[in-house]
């Protein structure tokens, strides 16, 4: 990566992220045809095969081995707004329900076999009260609040793009195969609706959904208009995506994004789980236009602004079930899935091509010559 001392080269990211092998994943296709299972036999798991194919660069595929759940943690201040189910600043609360193993996605981890990694980029609490290797990357204490100030300064923006950016290659030195990406924040859900609505030039009530936490009415108009008085201070800095997210993104999304396009750099394919982390694959794809396609949508949480993003970015999610709760939760769900592709991929064995008859002597003839005659 080329860098200053003092800026990010975003665009440096579109001529290091290269596609997937498309060569291999034709190849991939192709055994798979010979395994002489009939077409669509398995559904949507040989498109997931031979994604990770390509993303392997190797045929067969290999069975994944050692996936992580990688989860970033924030508070943001917009929650103060009342625009969140939970109270503002209880995202450390969050956190440590995800270390102690009583969260529904360390729940789900736990029944995968997954490990759980939980990074602080801006939790709004004494970083005393969460372990060091979960607070070393910290940026700050909570984020601005977006519908009246940047939620980030823009050196603060560029520390959490390459925290970002660092964790993925972290990840893949130590043989992460496969990232599934969640986060836990409160008034997250917020921010990443001015980021939809800002790049898919739509209005704040189209992408305003109802959170982890449903919400209801009079806190969804709230959240409403957080969501547009934000588009207000984002738009006018469209065109440079670190400003943008310092403006509306907070550090946990800006971390976020650096991950993801350092992933596809480092050719570390990642699973994505609802509307935050579609909505920094959306700045990613703004950033690398090549770059999703080292990410795949593990469900579709219902939220509007996630089915705005995911229709720019042609995602089909692998699940539909609604799933809010954040933390990766839903794309943990998606995981065996992913697994079952990969292990299926990786052991079908090809059908032998059947041996070509031999004809009988005489085979094809007519047993009575008077026929011959009879024909003439």
């Amino acid at each position: 990566m080329r860098m200053s001392d003092h800026s990010l080269d975003l665009d440096s990211f579109g001529d290091l992220i290269e596609r997937p092998d498309a060569r291999v994943r034709r190849e991939a296709e192709e055994r798979r045809e010979r395994t002489g299972l009939p077409p669509r036999a398995l559904g949507r798991l040989d498109e997931i095969a031979a994604w990770l194919a390509a993303a392997q660069g190797r045929v067969p595929v290999t069975a994944l081995e050692q996936p992580r759940a990688v989860i970033f943690a924030g508070d943001h201040g917009v929650a103060a707004l009342g625009v969140s189910g939970r109270p503002a600043g209880t995202t450390g609360t969050l956190v440590r329900g995800l270390l102690d193993g009583t969260a529904p996605a360390a729940i789900l981890a736990a029944r995968a076999g997954v490990p759980v990694r939980v990074v602080d980029l801006g939790v709004d609490c004494d970083p005393q009260e969460l372990p060091e290797e979960v607070t070393r990357y910290r940026v700050r204490r909570g984020s601005g609040r977006l519908d009246t100030e940047d939620s980030l300064t823009l050196q603060e923006a560029e520390r959490a793009f390459r925290a970002g950016m660092a964790i993925a290659d972290e990840e893949a030195d130590a043989g992460t195969d496969l990232v599934v990406l969640g986060d836990v924040s409160v008034g997250g859900t917020t921010a990443a609706g001015v980021l939809i609505a800002a790049m898919c030039g739509t209005d704040a009530s189209v992408v305003t959904g109802r959170g982890g936490v449903r919400i209801d009415d009079l806190a969804w108009m709230r959240k409403c208009a957080a969501i547009r008085d934000g588009l207000r201070r984002a738009r006018p800095v469209l065109g440079d995506q670190l400003r943008l997210l310092a403006a509306a993104g907070g550090a946990d999304l800006t971390a976020m994004t650096g991950f993801l396009l350092q992933c596809a750099v480092r050719r570390t394919p990642v699973l994505l789980d609802g509307v935050v982390s579609a909505a920094c694959a959306l700045v990613g794809q703004r950033i690398a236009f090549r770059a999703p396609d080292w990410w795949l949508a593990g469900q579709a949480s219902g939220e509007p602004a996630q089915a705005k993003a995911l229709d720019r970015m042609t995602m089909d999610p692998v699940l539909d079930h609604g799933v809010t709760v954040g933390q990766g939760a839903g794309a943990l769900l998606a995981l065996p899935l992913v697994q079952s592709a990969a292990v299926l991929a990786a052991r079908l064995p090809e059908a032998l091509a059947p041996e070509p008859q031999r004809p009988e002597p005489g085979a094809g003839l007519p047993a009575d010559p008077s026929v011959i005659a009879e024909a003439t």
